[in-house]
């Protein structure tokens, strides 16, 4: 590794050695080299440009999509000691004025923007006077029409290699199939770039998805189970966030809503509160995450299905960034799938557009229908393979039972056609389980021969099959129809009985995360305080960076992370030497926390001693 490399690593980071992967991307642009680097959330993207940008000097000029992840970048960069400013439209003229002036004149290192004001001509004539050294865009999916979250102002950035021909670009995402991959460079490289995947596996995430049966008791038995840990509760709706903002709080969920049609002010204020006030839960559209670098959210809650498999990967994502065990459950149901047939039929891209979004869609319900490994299934659609189960999901944990449903498929494709194709689920389920409702009399549908055929199993289970049968691809939603359930050309094999089906029987039980498989991927979890004393320390320590947080207005991890506090917990250091040992701590840290903390120890080891 070059000197530098490590110098700057071990001073300004505090960081003994690079993550697998870091190393040939920070080479590669080094060499001046374009680079584009997939790599799971929490694997180190941001070093891979902040290091080069420190090495190379001059000015790296770094796109974001959101003003809070700036936000949080440059202040946690400032306090490393590395000159970094953003601009963007939430701080005052003055303030930008001063960064301006600040990066024309050679003081700053690292400038962060958004996409829309580097497009605008007078930026970008400005920035060509100034002494560029790299490029770095995070978030680089965006630019990509095939990507889980799509700008059109981040699609203009194809420009930039015209526009700055000899300055390399270096491009990072977490959440990029190969379509996507392709559509990246495609648009963004003038020249041949170095493509690296680090892999999609995020071993410290405990995988699981359970059918919607009763959604409300089902979320809150959920995040009583984890009463004091910070997580994200993703809703498809506005409506749908305030509503279950309102039922975690009314059950004493330290719970705040966050949508598009939110003040911006009162959406930058709840962020704010949950990336600063532990145990903190956020109720979210997908208006919420991009970019949200708090590393403790211990888990990730869907009511509604994901868009699709790239969406759901990128929100789950969010969970467990320090590596520590963390829950990605889901919730779903017919209902869903039929409204997300429904969003990509109404798209406005063109037909090739919503084909393959559909297909997007279908990997994501063979995921969450999948009786297998629920890893190798996600894995799997990132074209990626996992040779073993992998011991960290509902199905691993708890295998379903998996039966053959041929005959239970005949009976529902049997009612589908035997009404004409032409109503939903839930009538269908009446049929099968005889329920005489008043839609099934005026229709006549309990004179069919199908007409309680299917009484010894209960109406979840038929909506199960259903489901299944949906997912299969043995039905298909009808979304001009109201959803009706139509019978595909695979379905009329299983009808005529050239074609098997297969079903899994839900269980009804909530797993939780087992940390066999994920310590070995945790960063702290060798440094773990050993023994109450050592859990007090932390704890004691903890508080005291939230403290020294707040007063800077800045997310906690950002003074140090927890595994820094739990090394400082267990090794105790007793000088800025030692001190300078524990993960994440550089020369900045130590001038400007370092006699605090070092103070705090002391004290509490003297009051052990004491007692």
């Amino acid at each position: 590794m070059h000197l530098s490399v490590q110098a700057i690593l071990e001073n300004v980071f505090g960081f003994k050695s690079l993550r697998p992967g870091q190393a040939e991307i920070i080479e590669a642009i080094l060499n001046g080299q374009h680079v584009l680097g997939v790599m799971p959330t929490g694997a180190g993207k941001s070093l891979c440009y902040q290091l080069p940008a420190l090495v190379k000097g001059g000015l790296t000029l770094v796109i974001s999509p959101l003003v809070a992840l700036m936000d949080d970048q440059v202040a946690a960069l400032k306090l490393s000691g590395v000159a970094a400013e953003a601009l963007h439209a939430n701080r005052s003229w003055d303030e930008n004025t001063s960064t301006w002036r600040r990066a024309t004149s050679g003081q700053l290192r690292l400038l962060y923007m958004a996409p829309e004001r580097l497009m605008q001509p007078w930026v970008q004539q400005a920035l060509r006077e100034l002494p560029l050294t790299l490029i770095a865009i995070d978030e680089a999916h965006c630019i990509s029409r095939w990507g889980p979250a799509f700008r059109p102002d981040y699609e203009q950035l194809a420009q930039l290699g015209t526009l700055f021909p000899r300055i390399p670009i270096a491009a990072f995402t977490a959440t990029a199939d190969q379509e996507t991959r392709w559509d990246i460079c495609d648009k963004l490289f003038n020249r041949p770039a170095r493509v690296f995947s680090t892999g999609f596996d995020r071993p410290n995430l405990h995988l699981a998805v359970r059918p919607r049966t009763s959604g409300n008791s089902q979320l809150l038995s959920f995040v009583r189970q984890h009463r004091g840990e910070s997580g994200i509760v993703y809703c498809l709706s506005r409506k749908g966030t305030e509503k279950t903002t309102a039922l975690l709080q009314a059950n004493d969920i330290p719970a705040l809503p966050y949508h598009a049609g939110l003040d911006a002010d009162v959406r930058l204020e709840h962020q704010q509160i949950f990336m600063t006030q532990p145990g903190a839960v956020m109720v979210a559209t997908i208006a919420f995450g991009m970019g949200i670098d708090k590393p403790d959210i211990r888990y990730v809650f869907h009511c509604d299905l994901p868009a699709n498999i790239e969406a759901y990967y990128q929100e789950i994502g969010r969970a467990g960034r320090d590596g520590d065990p963390a829950m990605a459950y889901m919730l779903y149901g017919m209902a869903d799938i039929s409204q997300r047939r429904r969003f990509i039929e109404q798209s406005p891209g063109d037909e090739e557009y919503r084909r393959r979004e559909h297909q997007r869609l279908d990997r994501l319900l063979g995921y969450c229908e999948g009786a297998y490994c629920r890893r190798q299934a996600l894995l799997g659609a990132f074209d990626e393979h996992l040779a073993e189960s992998c011991g960290n999901c509902d199905n691993c944990q708890n295998p379903p039972e998996v039966v053959d449903g041929l005959i239970e498929g005949q009976k529902v494709l049997s009612a589908a056609y035997r009404t004409g194709q032409r109503f939903g689920a839930a009538h269908l389920t009446d049929i099968l389980t005889g329920s005489p409702t008043a839609k099934v009399r005026e229709w006549k549908h309990d004179q069919l021969p199908t007409f309680g055929a299917g009484s010894d199993q209960s109406k979840n289970e038929w909506r199960s099959i259903i489901r299944q049968l949906v997912a299969n691809g043995f039905l298909a939603i009808d979304i001009g129809a109201m959803g009706s359930l139509t019978i595909t050309s695979r379905g009329r094999e299983l009808l005529a009985g050239r074609e098997g089906f297969s079903y899994r029987r839900d269980a009804t039980h909530i797993t939780r995360p087992r940390s066999s498989r994920t310590a070995t991927m945790s960063p702290s979890a060798d440094v773990e305080p050993q023994d109450q004393t050592d859990q007090a320390l932390f704890n004691h320590l903890r508080e005291m960076r939230l403290a020294l947080a707040r007063d800077r207005n800045v997310p906690a991890y950002v003074i140090f992370t927890d595994r820094s506090l739990h090394e400082m917990a267990k090794y105790k250091p007793r000088n800025e030497s030692e001190l300078m040992t524990i993960h994440g701590v550089g020369n900045a840290k130590i001038a400007q926390f370092g006699s605090v903390f070092l103070d705090a120890i002391a004290a509490f080891e003297l009051k052990s001693l004491e007692q």
